[in-house]
């Protein structure tokens, strides 16, 4: 096998195992240095951001009071900290019922398939989707889906057990970050939703998929889920959050070349391994 290869599959900084929770943060980085992204933004998200606005100012005008008061009874002074958590769940609840599900999924899968396209996965992309490929940008390039493009699956199980586990923010100090941790876990894999469908996995794949990265996909998704919980900026939020999924997806994409590679180079041409055999 050739050192560069070996080197490249063991070199920590391009390891994901152990950085899966940056990539939300690195997503909004690689989102706000490229302008091409911005009019995905503007176009559909900045109207969704001002709706957003209104509905958490409605909550909490009408309900952050009376929650904080019923949570004193169990929190004590941490109870205002926890009934902001709470609302704001409650917040993101409504807003993904609202809008997310129906009106920004088009967008993300756009973000999505448009970082894969600038970072050389065209191949990846192109068997699901019309591309012009003398468009001067990766946006630019994308044309219509030829097969059904989804980011990330409407679920009312989803929303069932975001519902159940809201209850979870009354028990005081470790209430709110079991919230946030359960429901990243289920949230996280749904970020490669799409990843998942551009490879034509089965379900049984796809679970198989999830399982193997069961924590990285819980880190991931608590990250963004914390991210989309801060006022104002949670459209955006969930915006950069597939910015981001789709930079981790060229990593574990790199990934899976090089193993596929591997044993086809050594048949290639690498000389067997050494052995001591006096016979």
């Amino acid at each position: 096998m050739p050192p560069n290869l070996n080197a490249a599959a063991l070199d920590p900084i391009r390891n994901v195992v152990s950085a899966s929770f940056l990539y939300p943060f690195k997503g909004i980085l690689y989102f706000c240095t490229k302008r091409e992204y911005w009019p995905l933004f503007g176009r559909r998200l900045i109207p969704l951001t001002i709706l957003s606005i209104v509905v958490l100012a409605l909550l909490f005008t009408f309900t952050y009071l009376p929650q904080a008061a019923f949570l004193l009874i169990f929190h004590g002074p941490t109870a205002w900290v926890s009934a902001v958590f709470l609302v704001l769940g409650e917040g993101n609840l409504l807003i993904a019922l609202l809008f997310e599900g129906f009106l920004v999924d088009e967008t993300l899968v756009d973000v999505f398939d448009a970082t894969l396209i600038r970072e050389g996965q065209i191949d990846l992309v192109s068997p699901s989707r019309l591309l012009h490929h003398d468009a001067p940008t990766a946006v630019k390039m994308l044309g219509k889906p030829t097969t059904s493009a989804v980011y990330s699956p409407f679920s009312f199980r989803q929303i069932a057990e975001f519902i159940l586990f809201l209850p979870l923010n009354l028990i005081p100090v470790i209430g709110v970050p079991f919230f946030l941790v359960l429901t990243g876990a289920r949230a996280g894999p749904l970020h490669h939703w799409r990843w998942f469908k551009l490879r034509g996995l089965t379900k049984k794949e796809r679970n198989k998929e999830i399982a193997k990265r069961k924590w990285k996909y819980t880190w991931f998704g608590t990250m963004a889920l914390l991210l989309q919980l801060v006022p104002v900026f949670s459209m955006f939020f969930l915006l950069t959050s597939a910015c981001g999924s789709a930079l981790w997806v060229v990593k574990l994409e790199e990934q899976r070349r090089l193993l596929e590679e591997a044993p086809r180079l050594t048949d290639d041409g690498a000389p067997p391994p050494y052995t001591d055999d006096p016979i």
